[in-house]
Formats: C-alpha cells, structure tokens, sequence
C-alpha cells in the first residue's frame, strides 16, 4: 500500500488529480497535499511518501529547485512532474532528475493513471530485491531478446538498477569495456497507411519485418539490437553496439548504414521513417542520454522542408526555445461555431493557425504532436461537455484516433494540417448528434440564421449538415413555412437590406456591397438591377437620397 504527495500551488489542479487518479485500483492508501515547494519538503520530512507529483511552476520554490533537493536527500522517492507544453527548461531538469514520468497539462485521467501505474510498478518490483528475481524471468520462458529489450528499455526509462539488476549487464555486452553504445530511434511516418495496406491490419507482422530490416542491415558494421517501442507504436529503437573505434567514425558509419535501412524499408515495404541517431558513449547505462538525443533530433526535423524519409544525427548544440503557436486561446470560438453548427467558421481559425505555421520559418514534428495532442485533448473536453458519449471520442493517442476511423500518419505539413481537419471534421460531426439529441429541429432556426448573418456566405449543406437533413426536405419545409425557397430568402433579406442601406446618403455603395456580404460592387448592382429592375444608383436618384 503506498502515499502520493500533490506539490501544487494551484488548488484546481490538485482537485483534480484527486478526482481523476485510481487510487483504490492503484493500492494507494492516502493521498496528501501540499501547496507550494517549501511545505512540500516539509511533508516529505514528515510522512513516509512513495510518490511524489510535482508541478514545474510554484512560487516560493518551483519544481526545478525541489527536484534538486529530493535528489540529494530522498534518493529513494519516485516523481512525476507537470508541466506545461513550453517548459523546455522544466523538462530537461526532469529528465536529469530521473523522474518516473512527466504530465502535461491539461491533465486527464487516461494519462494521469499511466503515469502513477508506472510508478506503481517500479515501486512493486523494488520490494523484489532477492537474487531469485532474475531466476525467475529467465525461468518463465522468457526468450533471451525478450530479455534484453526489457534491459534496454529499463536503461532507456532511467529506472536501471546497477546494484540489483548487474547479472543483466553481460547479456548487453555491458561487461566489456573496448565496447561503445549508441542509441537510434525511427519514426514510422506513414504507419497507418502501410499496416492496413501490405501487412492486412497486422502491427506485430510490420514491428517483425522493420525489426529484421534494421539488424540485418545495421548488423554488417555493428552489433545491432532494435524492437518496437511499448509506449510508442511509431517508434522503433535500435541500440548499436561497436567494439573500439572513434566516435566520429561510429557516427558516420550510423548515418551511412541507416541511410541503408530508410532506402530497404521504402524498397521492400513502401515504409517512410524519420531517423535520429543518438550520441555514442562507452557506458551502456549511459544509453538513456543516446536516446533522448536521438528522439529530440527526430523531434527538431522540420515539418515545412520535410518531405518523405530522412536520417538525422544529434547534434551538441541546443537550439533555443521559440514562440509556439496554440489553439488553447480560440478553442472558446471553436467551440461557439460547432455549437452552432457552423463548421465552416471553426476551419476559418484553424486554417488562421496553419497560416501562421507556414509563415513562420520554423515548425519541426516535436511541434507538431504537441499541437495534435493538445488539440485532441481539448475537443474531447469540449465534446464531453458538450454530452457527446464518451465511448465514440477518440480519448487517448493513435489507437484512439485509428478506432474512430481517423488516419494519424503525416509526412509533411500538408498532411499534418489535413489530419487536423479531419479531427474538427469528427467532433463537429460528435457535437451535432449529441445537441440534436437535446435540440428538436425549428425551421424557423434557419429563418433566423439567415436574418442575423445575411452578410456572410450561406450554404444549404450547413444545414442539412447540423441537422442530419436533406437538403431536399429542407427545402421544402422551408418554402411550405415562409413562401420562399432558402436561397430566395437570402436574396429577399439582403435587397430588403440593401433598400434601407440606400436611403442613408451618407454610405457609399462600395460600403453597402460590402455590408451586405459582397465582395465586388460590380456583382452587387447586377444582382439589385436583377431583383427590381433599376440599379442602385438609379434606386437612389428616384428616392431622393442622393
């Protein structure tokens, strides 16, 4: 049975992870809170805690300082860090301070629990210190590349254990000190697209033949290990190990072999991967620093200059934070025009924030699925609240996005943007049958609609869209209502409009074309000479408002 700890200042968000968190199914006992860095030292002092979950940003003393402290004087505490999507500083002191994992904000339960059940684990296989431990996976069948993948990714996820686990280190050529490590991750590009495609909806089959791929070619000149990523289905890992040499001699041998790799997989499988090769090092425990270079030189590939696969080696230099773009300021907008069942309008603000990524001279995939993350979370909270059932929104990562039908994969910024689309596209869709659910159709809504937006461009499809209608019926309902057909309706408001416009000498008629939704002044005097036969020049000399 164990003790999480809440550090937070903000009292919102411990609610909720008091809200959210499993704590009976996870075997937590009591859950504390503490306000701030300094009363959360003093807690830790206090109470035998297990967990601690730490936000980045307190005053007092933020995350990045208590995460020092407990390093020093609680070796033995687990932490999960929140943080926000721009906290690059905060995220690079987690990764130094070896936590268990980090959320970002905003929290929801799916990950939330992820996280302290991972916590939970290594706190369970913590308690299993006797020597039998390791008797016992090999015992159980475990097959020996079984066995070294869970020592890499242990290594990998910093939770490696020298002292406990140093029966292990052999398996991975740990033991001899002539060999270097290095660390390569791929990113399947178009993984959705090829597993339905030539492996018939079979993932296992793809991880089996990229895998083979990878040591088969990467083999010639290295010790090559590599094995699908539990956490990530995109991600391939690959570990290389080389008996002596320079490390800019491995590093040009990586980039020359996976050159190789991209150009077979393409060759043999249609697979388009992103490759970042991490830092070699003599210290097998060291891979955890290889990795995370390599996944953020995948992460820093440009999204505006990518164009199909590439290989890309980490580099020492950091490059600075940029100004992100967010959709979290608009969603209130977004969220108005689904609700009134304009999607048209909630596209115009997303297409407004691709505009912006075009412009800019700097959109790299990292970005990208920060961007598609947080834009997925924060339908779905939309979509919940709005009644939309929650078994048909898409709640968490690809899988998620794949059971509903959507096509995750993205190559290039076209895609990328088109794959945003396509998720407003679902939840508009989501949104509407739930407020038709609650909201029996009146045709006097589109009646009304039409005279408060007669300036804007009005569709038939809107509405038959928003209220699951043909276009047909809605037509006729419309007529036998008001005597005019829906598009007459429109023109009728607009020349009743524009009559009133007309009267007031002081507008100029290019002002009221445009008043009444007109974008050439041109169009608009052919279309009121039309409906009553006089220009609006004309109409105004015969009034007398000129």
């Amino acid at each position: 049975m164990y003790r999480v700890l809440i550090i937070d200042d903000e009292e919102p968000l411990r609610e909720a992870i008091r809200i959210l968190g499993d704590w009976k199914g996870l075997g937590v006992v009591e859950v504390l809170e503490a306000t701030d860095g300094k009363v959360g030292l003093a807690m830790l002092a206090e109470h035998k805690v297990d967990i601690a979950m730490i936000d980045m940003k307190m005053p007092e003393m933020n995350g990045m300082e208590l995460l020092q402290i407990i390093e020093r004087d609680f070796p033995d505490l687990l932490t999960i860090v929140i943080s926000g999507y721009n906290d690059f500083e905060y995220t690079r002191q987690a990764i130094r301070s070896k936590v268990v994992d980090y959320l970002l904000k905003p929290v929801n339960r799916q990950d939330l629990n992820a996280s302290l059940r991972k916590a939970i684990d290594v706190l369970d296989a913590k308690r299993k210190k006797d020597s039998d431990f390791i008797n016992r996976n090999i015992t159980l069948n475990m097959s020996l590349p079984r066995l070294k993948e869970r020592v890499y990714l242990s290594i990998i996820e910093r939770s490696f254990k020298s002292q406990t686990n140093e029966a292990f280190l052999p398996l991975i050529g740990a033991d001899d000190p002539g060999n270097r490590f290095t660390a390569v991750v791929l990113r399947v590009l178009n993984l959705e697209q090829i597993r339905k495609k030539r492996f018939h909806h079979d993932t296992d089959l793809l991880h089996f033949a990229v895998a083979n791929v990878i040591n088969e070619i990467a083999g010639d000149h290295f010790g090559a290990f590599s094995f699908a990523s539990p956490k990530q289905e995109r991600e391939f890992i690959a570990i290389l190990t080389m008996n002596g040499g320079y490390p800019e001699d491995i590093a040009y041998r990586s980039v020359h072999q996976f050159n190789k790799v991209v150009s077979t997989l393409k060759e043999l499988f249609g697979i388009v991967v992103a490759v970042g090769i991490g830092h070699s090092t003599p210290d097998a425990l060291q891979l955890a620093s290889s990795y995370e270079a390599a996944k953020a030189a995948i992460n820093g590939i440009d999204l505006l200059k990518l164009n199909g696969a590439t290989v890309i080696a980490a580099t020492d230099k950091a490059s600075a934070p940029k100004e992100t773009q967010s959709l979290t300021s608009r969603i209130l907008v977004i969220r108005g025009a689904l609700e009134s069942g304009n999607i048209h309008n909630a596209k115009s603000i997303l297409n407004d924030y691709m505009k912006k990524w075009r412009a800019s001279d700097w959109f790299n995939i990292g970005e990208a699925d920060r961007a598609l993350h947080e834009f997925v979370i924060l339908l779905n909270d939309m979509a919940l609240e709005l009644g939309a059932p929650q078994v048909e929104l898409p709640l968490g990562g690809d899988h998620a996005l794949r059971d509903v039908g959507i096509n995750s994969d993205f190559e290039n910024l076209e895609q990328f943007e088109q794959l945003l689309a396509d998720i407003l596209d679902y939840f508009s869709g989501q949104i509407r049958k739930s407020l038709m659910t609650n909201q029996p159709f009146e045709v006097g809504d589109i009646k009304t609609y039409i005279d408060n937006h007669y300036f804007e461009e009005i569709k038939i499809s809107m509405f038959s869209d928003k209220y699951f209608l043909s276009r047909e019926y809605l037509m006729k309902l419309f007529k036998q209502q008001f005597g005019f057909g829906i598009h007459e309706y429109v023109q009728k408001v607009r020349m009743d409009k524009a009559k009133e416009l007309l009267d007031d000498p002081n507008l100029k008629i290019q002002d009221i074309s445009e008043m009444l939704g007109y974008k050439d002044k041109n169009y608009f005097s052919k279309a009121f000479r039309n409906y009553y036969s006089l220009s609006p020049s004309e109409y105004r000399a015969s009034s007398g408002s000129s």
